[in-house]
């Protein structure tokens, strides 16, 4: 049996990340000729897809949440469906039901429907409009790729990934997500309005709307391909090292800062750590380098933490910005 040595497999990751990188750009290329004013967003949302995770994106409606979802599901060869959350949305209208069979009624045979949860990209569109009932129906599909139903296992296509809007919880007819399902997604994605010359360029496009058509740039399996080559990517343990730091200082438990202790009722769990650290990976790949930094940890830390981590009462009543409290940590470690 033949085995590579050291060398040949340095050789065949360099190799595939010459071509990761140049599949990347064209990415990148083709959905800021479409969106304008959105690069963090966009980015974040690529940090989250090439991690193999799900990302919950939060801003008004109007700022090209959906948009920028429907764009990345074709330039990146995913199978794309949307689900539009509603008030009177149902679990089975999101995974599938079972049907009896009318050609096997003599035997009671049931089969199963599948529902639309059953592709590579998921878009949730305003998943905050329905019940926690049924927001909660993702949870088996985010963290375990399939879906149970009558106590059958149904695995979902590969890659499977979750896209979520929503819109800011304090507007009438929103819930908010439960704690169990905000920890599913990777991150937590803020979009605000565009600056004025993007805004420019937006008004300009409006009047082609019909001529936008993005390229389609990756395959599915070529993303497949780029998820298992960010798990290889090497790290340094000075990044491990500030990773684990971090987290440990966000916990009241064992944190040794003030802010932590006194505002926030529980810190992130052992999945943040290892989101902290794909997401700090994928984001050195993004950028043409090698292996991650401190400083791409720095720059992840509220979309990876923010939604991970809950303010107890008294911080809530005193309107605590628990943005601000990660900033504190991240100060107080540097110091």
């Amino acid at each position: 049996m033949n085995t590579l040595s050291n060398k040949e497999k340095n050789e065949n990751i360099e190799n595939s990340l010459t071509i990761f990188q140049k599949k990347i750009a064209n990415v990148n290329s083709e959905i800021n000729q479409l969106v304008f004013g959105q690069e963090p967003v966009i980015e974040q949302i690529l940090v989250s897809l090439l991690c193999g995770g799900h990302a919950l994106i939060i801003g008004l409606p109007g700022l090209a949440k959906t948009r920028i979802v429907n764009f990345l599901g074709i330039i990146l060869g995913l199978e794309t469906k949307r689900i539009q959350f509603t008030p009177d949305l149902m679990p089975g209208d999101i995974i599938g039901t079972e049907i009896l069979d009318e050609q096997n009624k003599a035997n009671n045979y049931f089969k199963f429907i599948r529902g639309p949860v059953f592709c590579q990209l998921l878009l949730a569109d305003e998943i905050n409009r329905a019940s926690p009932r049924t927001q909660s129906a993702l949870l088996q599909a985010m963290q375990e790729k399939k879906v149970t139903v009558a106590g059958k296992d149904y695995f979902l296509p590969k890659p499977f990934h979750v896209l979520a809007t929503q819109n800011p919880i304090d507007q009438e007819g929103t819930y908010p997500l439960p704690e169990a399902q905000l920890d599913r997604f990777l991150m937590n994605i803020k979009i605000n309005y565009p600056d004025l010359e993007a805004e420019r360029k937006i008004l300009l496009l409006s009047s082609k709307e019909d001529s936008i058509k993005p390229k389609n740039v990756l395959s599915s399996d070529e993303v497949l391909e780029f998820q298992r080559l960010i798990r290889e990517i090497p790290v340094g343990e000075s990044v491990v090292k500030y990773i684990l730091n971090f987290i440990n200082e966000t916990r009241p438990e064992t944190s040794n800062i003030k802010s932590v202790k006194d505002n926030i009722l529980w810190g992130p769990s052992p999945r943040a750590s290892i989101a902290l650290l794909a997401a700090s990976k994928a984001k050195a790949l993004l950028e043409n380098r090698y292996s991650p930094s401190k400083l791409d940890v720095k720059s992840l830390i509220r979309p990876v933490l923010s939604h991970r981590i809950n303010l107890n009462i008294s911080a809530r009543a005193d309107n605590v910005n628990l943005e601000e409290i990660l900033d504190d940590v991240n100060q107080r470690i540097e110091e």
